[in-house]
């Protein structure tokens, strides 16, 4: 019999995205680049650390003296010798800072003035030496956690900046946030110019990830601002997987000289359709970025490195995480909670296999069936790429698209009346095996042990309670039942065509073909009566995605 075509088209929406993950950072320092290091690092250390320490040290005594009885603590902005002290003096012990720690930076472009432009939106945001910007641009206000403000020295320095700041145990934090950043953005500059990293985490530079609203709510003019690091060894790259703080810090301050790129695009005016929607105007903006940094963009946000640990906790590979949240999320209209006890699943499931990914053995193993016709379609519907094994992405697509949008509560009716033959409102364990065993074309399967999974009261009868709450818990079995009939009927299609269509001879060859309708007339007659056009067109589970 020839394969059924899946009436399932893949969207290019859904596709895989170019760059799998721009989290992660490998350690590539060669043993003779180590050595280097260290012998470097023997003079460089020592004298660098002592500079960057008095330079601290005198920023420190410049930023107390600039808020020494300022008013509002943050609320109020600096005027006149305060702000003009911070954006001189700062900004030159700033640079000197750089300097000491053997930074060569080289700017590209005009700095937009604040009637210009009161945002800079910063990309890629790499490393926490991208606080470089602030020199150039005459030292902007920042968006800060507020629990940076009380660290000694550099919160005092921080704090002259004036940040945004955030608080994580504020439940509104975000939307105050957003509202703070709007409000001075349209203060007309009674505050100073603000510098936003819209990506809202660090990357490995390989991509622009998703942009965060905060920057474009305002719907003011925006420069973006782009930073480059071309450096044959890499010790500035700080991700979630890599080199930690310390030693980025360590290796850097080793080596003779550290190239940076800050590169100032034109001032990018919103549209009225733009001010409209900030989604519009953030994609636009990273698009522009994009082109001019010769990079793809992809739709990973900060949630996605959430998935990310909790993946490398669970076992599992920390890429095996990565769903690309943002496009996941809003097309499938999923929260971050829900997918993240998805991901227990599919690492209980994958939890055997290497590589965090699913095969056809594991599959078969988590539903307690043997592999079979019915279970193989199913398992191609979820593999989306065909390479013959299911990642955790996938997975999410396919509960979302093919087996909760099955599981309603038509068709776990359907199915209960299926395997309730003699119609007592019960399913016995010999009713329930033998549906399955001829579903599946294995007449002598043991389906024990997933009958009691699902008879929860223990009685040896399952009730329709209890078929639906383990219908509920368990969505892949009701794709698996829709897919069970859809085969059916093709199956029923194509012997009828080859009865009306094939030769003599052919219709009375001995070839044996198992079909689902061969062995159980009371699945056809009690669930897809024969003879009906709705046989021939019942996808209603489906849709595309």
């Amino acid at each position: 019999m020839a394969q059924r075509v899946l009436p399932l088209p893949r969207q290019q929406s859904f596709c895989p995205p170019t760059v799998p993950n721009p989290f992660v950072h490998p350690r590539r320092l060669s043993a003779g680049d180590k050595l280097l290091t260290v012998l470097q690092g023997i003079i460089l250390l020592p004298l660098r650390a002592v500079c960057m320490a008095f330079l601290l040290l005198l920023a420190w005594l410049f930023a107390s003296i600039a808020t020494f009885r300022h008013p509002g603590k943050g609320s109020v902005p600096l005027k006149g010798w305060r702000r003009r002290m911070i954006q001189t003096t700062l900004s030159c012990l700033t640079r000197t800072l750089f300097f000491v720690m053997g930074f060569q930076v080289k700017v590209k472009g005009k700095v937009a003035s604040l009637r210009e432009a009161p945002i800079f939106v910063a990309a890629p945001h790499s490393s926490f030496f991208d606080a470089i910007i602030c020199a150039p641009t005459g030292m902007p206000s920042i968006v800060s956690r507020a629990e940076n403000l009380s660290t000694p020295i550099f919160g005092t320095i921080l704090s002259s900046l004036q940040p945004v700041s955030v608080s994580r145990q504020d439940p509104d934090s975000r939307k105050n946030t957003v509202t703070e950043i709007t409000k001075r953005a349209l203060s007309r500059g009674q505050w100073p110019q603000i510098l936003i990293f819209p990506e809202g985490t660090c990357t490995n530079r390989s991509c622009l990830i998703t942009f965060k609203q905060g920057a474009f709510v305002p719907r003011v003019p925006v420069q973006p601002v782009l930073l480059r690091y071309p450096n044959r060894l890499d010790t500035v790259t700080w991700t979630w997987q890599g080199y930690s703080l310390k030693e980025l810090c360590v290796m850097t301050l080793c080596q003779l000289f550290t190239r940076v790129e800050v590169e100032f695009l034109p001032v990018h005016v919103p549209t009225e359709e733009e001010k409209n929607d900030p989604i519009l105007f953030a994609n636009r903006v990273r698009q522009t970025m994009a082109i001019a940094l010769n990079v793809p963009v992809t739709d990973h946000t900060f949630e996605d490195c959430r998935l990310m640990i909790s993946a490398g906790q669970l076992t599992l590979p920390m890429e095996a995480g990565l769903v690309e949240f943002t496009k996941i999320s809003k097309k499938l209209n999923l929260k971050w909670n829900h997918v993240r006890e998805q991901l227990d699943t599919f690492a209980a499931i994958a939890s055997a296999s290497k590589g965090g990914r699913i095969g056809i053995e594991e599959f078969a193993e988590y539903l307690k069936l043997p592999i079979s016709d019915v279970l193989k379609e199913l398992f191609l519907l979820f593999d989306r790429n065909g390479d013959g094994t299911i990642d955790f992405r996938e997975y999410v697509i396919g509960l979302s698209i093919l087996c909760n949008p099955a599981n309603t509560e038509e068709t776990i009716r359907m199915a209960f009346k299926l395997f309730d033959m003699d119609e007592d409102g019960t399913i016995t364990a010999d009713e329930f095996a033998s549906i399955i065993q001829s579903a599946l074309g294995v007449p002598d399967l043991d389906v024990s042990m997933l009958f009691k999974e699902i008879d929860a009261d223990e009685t040896g009868k399952l009730s329709y309670d209890e078929f639906k709450d383990f219908a509920l818990k368990h969505p892949e079995y009701a794709k698996l039942f829709t897919t069970y009939l859809e085969l059916q009927r093709y199956q029923l299609d194509m012997s009828e065509e080859e009865d009306d269509f094939q030769p003599s001879e052919v219709k009375h060859s001995p070839v044996r073909k198992t079909t689902v309708s061969e062995t159980t007339p009371i699945a056809r007659n009690k669930v897809c009566p024969e003879g009906t056009e709705e046989d021939h067109s019942s996808n209603s589970d489906k849709k595309d995605d």
